[in-house]
């Protein structure tokens, strides 16, 4: 009962269809791994904090967790129960084995040309072009095509993007092909904008004829992409924070960080050893 005022708090606060989702799941998961009653107190929620660590999550996935069931307890009117996060010091290179690469990205482009994934082409090219989230995907309307910029409306902020020209002439012969004279461009067979599990299908059915590992392959590494393609061209943190929807320049931050690969490059490159 209590979980399912939960999801009404945070409707009434606008938080992101995705969010709901996940604390909600998280927050089950507390409760059926602790046994809890509906206020937990601060140990409870503590000794379950250090338990994931104990498991292996890392601590950014420890601290996610710990976020949605910090959100309960506020919704409860039970902040005392709330624990704090780990500390972790800022990561200063992502992952290679995560990042993908622009020979990569048009590698899946390629693929699916060639396998005839017209939507999934040009949804790849939308996303990596623009660097907006899967979830906004359905504010790229056919008046946005033609106007040249889209009104997106996220996490209860409102950005206005451009879209490039040459998307737009794509997206014009997509929306006149499938008749698509108002509304979202991007459609299911019902007529329902794209949600991000389909997109997510649609992106993983192209690893193998593009030779990418899966891991590499999610919507939301587009939008890195993205954002490390313009900080390479306009070293501007605070432009970009505005294009990504950022209401923090240090969460942008880790959408430009560097492979540990180049990292790697550069020490070797320093010459300080005999």
């Amino acid at each position: 009962m209590m979980l399912e005022s939960y999801r009404q708090w945070m409707q009434a606060r606008e938080y992101s269809a995705g969010t709901m989702e996940k604390y909600s799941r998280d927050v089950a998961r507390f409760f059926r791994e602790t046994g809890a009653q509906d206020l937990p107190d601060k140990q409870t929620v503590t000794t379950w904090r250090d338990s994931l660590v104990a498991r292996g999550y890392c601590v950014a996935s420890v601290n996610a967790m710990l976020a949605a069931v910090n959100s309960y307890q506020e919704c409860c009117g039970n902040p005392q129960g709330k624990a704090r996060p780990l500390k972790c010091q800022r990561r200063v290179f992502c992952d290679a084995g995560r990042e993908l690469t622009r020979p990569e990205y048009f590698r899946l482009l390629d693929a699916a040309r060639r396998t005839g994934r017209k939507r999934t082409l040009l949804v790849l090219q939308t996303l990596c072009a623009t660097g907006i989230r899967v979830s906004e995907l359905a504010y790229i309307t056919a008046e946005a095509v033609h106007r040249g910029r889209a009104a997106i409306r996220c996490k209860g902020k409102c950005r206005e993007i451009l879209l490039p020209a040459p998307l737009c002439k794509r997206l014009e012969r997509w929306c006149r092909r499938c008749r698509i004279h108002t509304g979202p461009v991007f459609l299911t067979r019902t007529g329902r904008p794209l949600d991000r599990v389909t997109v997510w299908k649609e992106m993983k059915a192209l690893c193998r004829q593009a030779r990418v590992a899966e891991e590499k392959v999610f919507p939301h590494n587009l939008r890195h992409l993205f954002a490390r393609t313009f900080y390479s061209i306009e070293k501007n943190l605070a432009k970009l924070a505005d294009l990504l929807g950022h209401s923090s320049i240090e969460t942008t931050r880790i959408y430009i960080m560097e492979s540990g690969a180049e990292h790697q490059r550069l020490l070797e490159q320093m010459h300080l050893l005999l």
